[in-house]
């Protein structure tokens, strides 16, 4: 299945984003901000209880394994895209396992999109997503150890409002991360859980702001374990010493534990 859609990126938009996070864009569209583009438009009689769609679209769904989760991407970047420009987004299913998990049964989905930009391919991207069945319980976040020893480090503490409004730009209904009673007593969360995208995207500016004047042209990342509303984020960033254009990056809660993992490679 091929799914082809095409978008305007529009300048109100980013500067919404921009105003969410507290950040200047000057002309061309950040590293990952694609993800504010090319949204699904779901009627509302459409979702699930949890917030995703019923049935239907490019990502399906499991019965068996209703609880779902954005995993990860793999991003690559080709060149600048210009605000005002637009787009054509062409998507299909890369990958559809079933794995068995310390947690229990898993699913693991794997889509990708390609954009272009007239007829130039502009941002090739995988992303992954991962199920699970109901009450299932999650494997414990693994400590790690302190980044190491000249990382910039940016420590921030999200909030209810960044959630609510992170969700409205992205027209994401996923209720773990706007309705606290449901994250708690139907997903077994101990709060509301931070988006992986919005790690990811602010993994991807703590980098650009290390590294003003460079251009990411490689993102990947991963999610290890979830983040919670209210608790510190830590964001950590550091060049590979093997590789000068490589960075390592990272988000640490409270307690030590990695939520994602995210490598990036610079121009």
């Amino acid at each position: 299945m091929m799914l082809q859609q095409t978008d305007y990126v529009g300048a109100d938009v980013v500067t919404r984003l921009a105003a969410t996070l507290g950040v200047q864009v000057h002309g061309t569209l950040p590293a990952l901000w694609h993800w504010l583009f090319f949204l699904d438009p779901i009627p509302t009689h459409q979702l699930r209880p949890d917030g995703h769609r019923l049935e239907g679209g490019l990502i399906p769904n499991d019965p068996g394994l209703p609880i779902r989760m954005w995993a990860g991407c793999r991003t690559a970047f080709f060149g600048d895209v210009a605000i005002g420009t637009k787009l054509r987004r062409e998507s299909s299913i890369l990958g559809n396992k079933e794995r068995a998990g310390r947690s229990g049964k898993l699913r693991f989905v794997t889509a990708r999109h390609a954009i272009f930009s007239d007829h130039s391919l502009v941002i090739d991207e995988e992303q992954d997503f991962v199920y699970r069945a109901a009450g299932a319980s999650r494997a414990a976040a693994a400590l790690a150890p302190p980044a190491p020893s000249g990382a910039c480090l940016r420590t921030m503490t999200p909030d209810e409002i960044l959630l609510f409004r992170f969700s409205a730009l992205t027209f994401n209904a996923h209720r773990i991360h706007y309705d606290w009673k449901y994250a708690t007593t139907v997903e077994g969360y101990p709060g509301l859980v931070v988006h992986g995208p919005l790690q990811a995207i602010l993994l991807a500016h703590h980098l650009e702001t290390a590294c003003p004047g460079v251009s990411i042209r490689k993102f990947e990342c991963r999610g290890l374990a979830p983040a919670f509303v209210g608790q510190t984020l830590q964001l950590e960033a550091w060049c590979d010493a093997d590789e000068p254009v490589a960075w390592n990056l990272q988000t640490r809660d409270p307690s030590g534990a990695i939520c994602m993992q995210a490598r990036a490679i610079l121009q």
